[in-house]
């Protein structure tokens, strides 16, 4: 069998022929497994953990410092929230495990960072402070992120299909850790050196680097991305995280020691830069990649006569869904909704069906039916007379 490109994995099973119509009646939604229990369970605890947090702040900080930092360190969540968004829009996640993602960042992995950062100064009064930046924070902060993406992984690995959503879940956790480092570092500089500093501060953190522990934390989520693309389960995707985890540490490490060792500003232009534009390279090529891998998945059901060849065009192409909702709109009633929402499910569809052809997923096949029903009624609204 051959393959688009690189990116593209072998099958581990024979893939199925595309399911007979279901019965028309009220499929249920897929269910989302016993995993997503657990992440419940971990967001009720990250809440009171948040709150003990916010008590730190205000306590250590001040509620003026803390106030100010908090909503200067919106700036640059703002600014990678938007982004994330934008590499997320050919399948978007859930909106619970984006929120969850976001919350293991700015909560858990500052909590576990705070804490292991106690237990080594407890042990090591006298860490070096250039170990402690080159070394310590690298590990310990990568660790920490990336227990949360893999958790994701493990819980929720219906919502986990590919290299793109571990690059979204891995920049949605170091989203979140960065802007809680971020009040703490602004609150600091307000409080020991003036506004003049805290403003330099958010100069260096908030815009020439609001992506880096963005970019550090989605080498990991791509690294699991990776391991859910060639159908790797649980304990089986523990060295591909680990391989994250080496990168993510890297970067991390590479970042700070140009702060240290190096004129910074001129390793951000030569270094900093064109890795930054790497990034963005590499982002464009996995989501042709999604692309690519839509039309595979969703071929099959034109082969089996349920989408014509022009439609499965239209679903894996951004300029041909965008041609589609704008022709939808022309319709009796405006049916771009009707539109999105087929363009939607039969995204879904392609994703369950690739789960199927993997065999990672054993409860794919029932999902593949419901979304294969739910596509096929949008698209009848759509086409409605």
């Amino acid at each position: 069998m051959s393959f688009p490109s690189p990116l593209a994995q072998p099958t581990h099973s024979m893939p199925a022929t595309p399911p007979p119509a279901p019965p028309r009646r009220d499929l249920p939604v897929p269910t989302p497994g016993a995993g997503r229990t657990v992440l419940w369970i971990v967001g009720t605890v990250l809440v009171f953990v948040a709150l003990g947090l916010a008590a730190y702040f205000l306590t250590f900080l001040g509620p003026v410092a803390a106030v100010v930092a908090g909503i200067l360190a919106l700036v640059p969540l703002a600014l990678v929230l938007v982004a994330v968004r934008i590499i997320d829009r050919w399948e978007p996640e859930p909106r619970g495990l984006v929120v969850f993602a976001l919350a293991w960042g700015a909560v858990a992995s500052v909590a576990l960072t705070l804490a292991v950062d106690l237990v080594i100064g407890l042990v090591v009064p006298q860490v070096p402070e250039t170990l402690s930046t080159v070394v310590q924070a690298p590990i310990v902060e990568e660790l920490a992120k990336g227990a949360g993406v893999l958790l994701v992984f493990v819980a929720a690995r219906r919502a986990f299909d590919g290299p793109v959503d571990g690059v979204v879940y891995g920049a949605l956790v170091g989203a979140g850790f960065a802007f809680t480092e971020n009040i703490l570092y602004f609150a600091d500089s307000l409080i020991t050196e003036g506004v003049e500093s805290a403003a330099y501060t958010f100069f260096l953190r908030g815009v020439l680097s609001p992506f880096a522990h963005v970019m550090f934390t989605a080498v990991t989520g791509y690294a699991l991305g990776r391991a859910a693309r060639i159908g790797l389960r649980g304990s089986a995707a523990a060295p591909r995280w680990l391989l994250g985890i080496v990168g993510a540490i890297a970067l991390h490490a590479l970042w700070n020691g140009s702060a240290v060792f190096a004129d910074f500003f001129a390793l951000y232009m030569t270094l900093q830069v064109p890795l930054f534009v790497l990034f963005i390279v590499g982002v464009v090529l996995l989501r042709r990649e999604e692309a690519r891998l839509t039309r595979a998945r969703l071929g099959d059901y034109a082969a089996a006569g349920w989408f014509s060849p022009g439609e499965v065009d239209m679903l894996a192409t951004r300029a041909g869904r965008a041609r589609a909702v704008a022709w939808a709109r022309t319709l009796p009633g405006d049916r771009s909704a009707a539109m999105r929402r087929f363009i939607a499910e039969a995204t879904s569809l392609a994703a369950a069906r690739q789960r199927v052809v993997t065999g990672r997923d054993p409860a794919a096949a029932v999902d593949e039916r419901v979304y294969l029903e739910r596509a096929t009624r949008a698209r009848g609204d759509v086409l409605a007379r």
